[in-house]
């Protein structure tokens, strides 16, 4: 099972009593894989804890138990409140809607150069519309140190992404790091999977998604069409109402459960980068195709399946 992550943004307050609270928070999860701190001396940069455990699983057993829940309220009764609510990352759920997550490995004792460039960042960011806040978390001495970038919709995040003045912005970030930054993925309801490498952004193919929800989508309108359509009829509704309906159930279908459910099969061949070569493009096309004729010959060959044949009286 992928590891999971769950970041909390808080309001500054007193920087001991936060800390000490925090490492009561740490006695309490003894299975975190990670526990962090953010920054807390700059004003441009958020506030915030980062606890990572193995499975999502484990994750949220620890913010569901009675001690975290006491904690939180200890917090709040010693001026310690939430900004935010909890945001869950994990490698099959990808990251909340608008948010962003970036993991840099900082160069031995330039903890303080990568500070200050994540500040600056986050000073001309905060000139875009929707921008929420910045949170990073760097190691002391350089090493594995993340980001976590925040807007209020994805639409706003990605102009900042692909700003001019972003990309003007990044020379000193880069300067503190060992190699190039990378932003954790991030996959849309429909498939698509966002990236950026190297400062730029990369989405999966348009065709890719196009044949995953090819794939999805037709055995569930069949299957509409065979047993919600007789139904609707059934009520005496006129066939362009019963079309609308259908459609109305189908992308509900898609957008919360059936797309999302693929998308995590086929997570890496959606991915832009780990999922561009053309050996792992190819292999999973075939998949789908033969995807495509099972269901094909599902439809073709089972009698009781075929809509066309139930027609309502």
């Amino acid at each position: 099972m992928s590891a999971a992550t769950v970041v909390t943004i808080f309001h500054p307050s007193d920087p001991a009593e936060f800390t000490s609270w925090a490492g009561e928070l740490r006695e309490s999860a003894p299975e975190a894989t990670d526990f962090r701190i953010s920054v807390l001396v700059d004003p441009h940069l958020d506030w915030g804890l980062a606890v990572t455990f193995a499975n999502a699983r484990a994750l949220h057993q620890w913010l569901d138990s009675d001690v975290h829940q006491r904690l939180v309220s200890d917090g709040r009764q010693r001026g310690i409140l939430c900004a935010t609510a909890d945001m869950v990352i994990a490698q099959d759920s990808g990251v909340p809607a608008g948010v962003a997550l970036f993991r840099h490995s900082v160069a031995r004792d330039r903890t303080d150069e990568f500070v200050a460039a994540e500040a600056q960042l986050a000073e001309v960011s905060a000139r875009f519309s929707g921008f929420e806040g910045v949170c990073t978390f760097a190691a002391p001495a350089g090493g594995e140190a993340f980001a976590v970038l925040r807007y209020r919709t994805e639409h706003q995040l990605a102009a900042w992404l692909e700003s001019p003045q972003r990309l003007a912005g990044l020379g000193p970030l880069r300067s503190s790091l060992t190699r190039e930054f990378s932003r954790v993925s991030s996959t849309t309801t429909f498939g698509s999977t966002v990236r950026t490498e190297n400062g730029h952004t990369a989405v999966t193919p348009d065709w890719k998604t196009a044949m995953l929800i090819l794939l999805v989508l037709y055995p569930t309108v069949m299957l509409l069409s065979r047993f919600l359509g007789p139904i609707i009829d059934g009520f005496g509704a006129p066939p362009w109402l019963s079309m609308w309906v259908s459609q109305v159930v189908s992308v509900v279908a898609l957008q919360w459960a059936l797309m999302p459910w693929a998308g995590r099969w086929f997570r890496r061949w959606l991915d832009p980068i780990d999922g561009a070569g053309a050996r792992i493009s190819i292999l999973g096309a075939g998949v789908l195709v033969i995807g495509y004729l099972v269901t094909l010959t599902v439809f073709a060959a089972v009698h009781w399946l075929q809509y066309w044949d139930y027609s309502t009286r």
